[in-house]
């Protein structure tokens, strides 16, 4: 792509969690060294929060990657499971095969495996992400095994990590036990406006920059109004920003360059934005609850306006209250059949597989951050988040496009049919062409048949025959969509 012309090795803004271009602010200097608390204490039980995209699954990612050969590790991704679920994943992480085991003979396992490393004098940590869906049995079950213990000491450490929302299960009355049992919390903020100088050149200098000026000192104020600080943000706002420069032959990044990829990602200011989780994290910290989570298929069955029933979710992204007519909508459909409708505002709406998404499609061929779609009131752009299957539009696998009334866009084994509402705003003709299709070298043929890479704790599996993906092509592990 754009860093031959840059003069860098790789490309430095990618979303994945590479602890390579980890950037330890204050905040997430303090967050790792709560995290690498859990082998210093016998005791160590650690709940890290932070609002999607603030670097968690990064540091997660680091702190793994740091851990000694003397260090078991299970990690857990996938938290919309049972409590039965919840131990057998566990014991899968061990390499046990505990699916026709009853709960009983799964918790004396997993004890006696347990103290088992402990006798051979290895420590085992639990790493639980996204658990903030951890339903409240879940919850208990982890409570029962941090109380598993020698003569002398415990033999689980336990980090929690997930969306703000984790604390407000925690604090509930009938978890009490369990938080008695926390040893640290913290709150991983965006960074603030130095930090997101400093973040950016870090990363060109990690990618190969050697000290050279790539974006101009100027640029960072702007963006970090457009970002908040965010990285995944001001991931996504530096690499459209390069592309701008690198579309005009340039190798540094103006104003000019970061302003044409905010009209290109058809971003408000950040402080100004309403309708997505996003925007708490400049507040006091607690859920809004004007905003939704939507899971496809988990709504309330609805006529539409032409009569049909359709599951149809709250509006998902709003502009203020979202009072009025909505600017356009979407159906979620899978083997012809309409899953859900989403009604869209002035926003934006995150695609992908797990639950801290806008929009949850909960399949194997889907990313964990997939996709997004990002409406004003003249126009909407759905943009692919570096996903491993990628978005298609008329058999085209593209990167960008304009939605037009009536567009079918395939994800996976889904289908988002969209639907403009707007009578009196209708896009311009450059919008209403603009598309960005991927060169020809990348484009697949059959965009659903790929399933997601296993990651080291997801329970998703790999589809028979698929070709075997590397980690870093997953967006499922990300800490950083563009969004």
């Amino acid at each position: 792509m754009y860093a031959e012309l840059f003069g860098l090795r790789e490309l430095p803004f990618r979303l994945t969690p590479d602890p390579e271009f980890l950037y330890l602010s204050k905040a997430h200097a303090r967050a790792k060294a709560y995290m690498e608390s859990t082998l210093w204490f016998t005791d160590g039980f650690v709940v890290i929060t932070g609002e999607i995209g603030c670097g968690k699954t990064t540091l997660i990612e680091t702190f793994l990657h740091e851990l000694q050969n003397e260090v078991l590790v299970a990690q857990i991704n996938q938290t919309q499971i049972s409590a039965v679920e919840f131990l057998q994943t566990l014991l899968v992480q061990f390499g046990f095969k505990p699916f026709d085991m009853r709960k009983a003979e799964l918790l004396a396992t997993l004890k006696e495996f347990l103290i088992e490393q402990y006798e051979q004098g290895r420590k085992v940590v639990l790493v639980i992400d996204e658990a903030q869906n951890l339903s409240q049995r879940a919850l208990e079950e982890i409570r029962l095994l941090s109380g598993i213990e020698t003569a002398k000491e415990k033999v689980l450490r336990i980090i929690l990590a997930g969306q703000p929302e984790l604390n407000d299960k925690l604090d509930a009355p009938e978890l009490e036990q369990l938080a008695q049992r926390i040893r640290l919390r913290f709150h991983l903020p965006a960074l603030s406006e130095a930090d997101t100088g400093a973040y950016i050149l870090h990363r060109l200098e990690v990618a190969g920059s050697e000290g050279r000026e790539i974006f101009a000192p100027a640029t960072f104020e702007l963006i970090y109004r457009y970002s908040g600080g965010v990285p995944r943000l001001v991931n996504t706002l530096c690499d459209t920003a390069m592309l701008a420069a690198s579309n005009s032959n340039r190798d540094t990044v103006g104003l000019e360059d970061v302003q044409a990829a905010i009209n290109e990602l058809q971003w408000l200011e950040y402080s100004s934005r309403t309708g997505t989780r996003l925007m708490r994290l400049r507040a006091d910290g607690s859920p809004d609850p004007a905003q939704f989570r939507h899971v496809a298929g988990n709504s309330e069955a609805g006529p539409d306006a032409h009569g049909s029933e359709l599951a149809e979710a709250e509006p998902v992204s709003v502009h203020g209250n979202g009072t009025g007519p909505p600017l356009a909508r979407v159906l979620l459909a899978s083997a012809g059949h309409t899953l859900s409708t989403h009604l869209l505002y002035a926003g934006r709406l995150i695609i992908g597989r797990t639950a801290a998404n806008d929009l949850q499609i909960d399949s194997r061929f889907v990313s964990r951050h997939h996709c997004q779609i990002v409406t004003t009131t003249r126009s909407c752009i759905i943009e692919d988040l570096n996903s491993t299957n990628g978005i298609f539009v008329q058999g085209k696998r593209v990167r960008y496009h304009h939605l037009n009334d009536g567009d079918v866009v395939t994800i996976g084994q889904h289908e988002l049919l969209y639907v403009d509402e707007r009578s009196h705003l209708q896009p311009s003709p450059e919008e209403h062409a603009a598309t960005t299709v991927l060169p020809a070298s990348e484009q697949r043929a059959e965009p659903h048949t790929r399933a997601e890479p296993h990651a080291r704790a997801d329970t998703h599996t790999q589809a028979p025959g698929a070709e075997p993906q590397s980690r870093a092509a997953d967006v499922s592990n990300l800490d950083t969509p563009r969004s």
